[in-house]
């Protein structure tokens, strides 16, 4: 058994903790450690920080969960303006192996790897993620995160990908304006932009415009809090809008993957739980015409692992290193 740190790197908040990996599976995480990636230069003085807070002699070896693309010789994080050169790794950082891989591959390794216990069910029949085929993974945070997994039996391959860079497609009369409406801000609207966080404001935003109103809230915890609690109609209608396009995205990723099962991940999304299938999610994931049979019958879970990147980056570490 050895120990492995693990980073999970977000747009908003970076994650570190130390796993404990044996026979190339996962035992055991510790007590993770979060910052927020605003008050830190780089990713070196995060994980410098890490080792001080949590009192230890940092592992020599490492496995980074990264929101943004993964290849060529710098990475550099979709909502976040640090960057990584895994050619310096090593050399910044003191460690002699390492992994990287997407925050949402990772997510896709969690779900791979984690127990039944660690899903709630949203929609389509009540029973277990498949044991073969491909599981879209979708997942709203900071941004959309897309992947996925291809499972064989005991042996499973994870896609990692950028889908929620696609074009949002309206499927209404009002979604129609909303798109006009994004359009002053954003050349290019696509799905991130609406179904993740940051896209619950700007469909308030957006729908404060079409009705003429002026914006009661002016920052997003605020405007989170009113949505869930139900205070506010344009918040409430925003955040309706959020889990329609949601459940959209989310059954469009599964037709082009081919998927038998659908896993929702994210910050958004477990922020999500209780709402979700209060929502018209399920309604709007099923509506696709012919296809709808066959998405009635898919079995739709929310990940309810607190920190489904970093066993997901310690999975990934221990499958590539044994």
């Amino acid at each position: 058994m050895r120990k492995v740190a693990v980073a999970d790197v977000g747009g908003t908040h970076v994650r570190f903790a130390l796993a404990e990996i044996d026979g190339g599976r996962v035992v055991a995480l510790g007590e993770p450690v979060t910052l927020r990636t605003s008050e830190h230069g780089s990713f070196q003085l995060a994980w410098q920080e890490f080792g001080r807070r949590d009192g230890i002699d940092l592992p020599d070896e490492l496995a980074i969960a990264f929101a943004g693309p993964v290849g060529g010789d710098v990475l550099k994080l979709t909502n976040n303006p640090w960057v990584i050169r895994p050619a310096l790794i090593e050399e910044r950082l003191g460690v002699g192996r390492y992994t990287i891989v997407n925050d949402f591959g990772a997510v896709a390794y969690a779900v791979a790897t984690l127990g039944n216990e660690h899903f709630q069910h949203l929609c389509g029949p009540e029973r277990p993620l498949p044991d073969d085929g491909v599981i879209s993974i979708v997942g709203p945070g900071t941004g959309l995160g897309v992947a996925a997994l291809l499972m064989n039996g005991e042996r499973y391959e994870v896609i990692e990908s950028e889908g929620g860079h696609i074009d949002f497609a309206p499927l209404d009369v009002l979604e129609d304006r909303i798109l006009v409406e994004l359009r002053h801000n954003f050349r290019r609207v696509s799905v991130e932009r609406i179904a993740s966080g940051r896209g619950l404001w700007n469909l308030y935003e957006a729908l404060g415009a079409i009705e003429g109103q002026d914006l009661v809230f002016h920052d997003e915890k605020a405007l989170w809090a009113a949505a869930l609690a139900g205070s506010d109609s344009l918040a409430n209608a925003a955040l309706d809008r959020l889990c329609l396009t949601l459940g959209s995205v989310a059954g469009d990723i599964a037709l082009a993957q081919g998927a038998i099962a659908v896993v929702i991940a994210g910050g958004v999304g477990l922020r999500l739980a209780k709402y979700l299938p209060r929502s018209g999610f399920r309604d709007r994931f099923i509506a696709k015409g012919r296809f709808e049979r066959r998405m009635d019958e898919m079995p739709v879970k929310l990940i309810t692992h607190p920190q489904p990147g970093l066993i997901g980056a310690a999975a990934a570490f221990a499958k590539e290193h044994g």
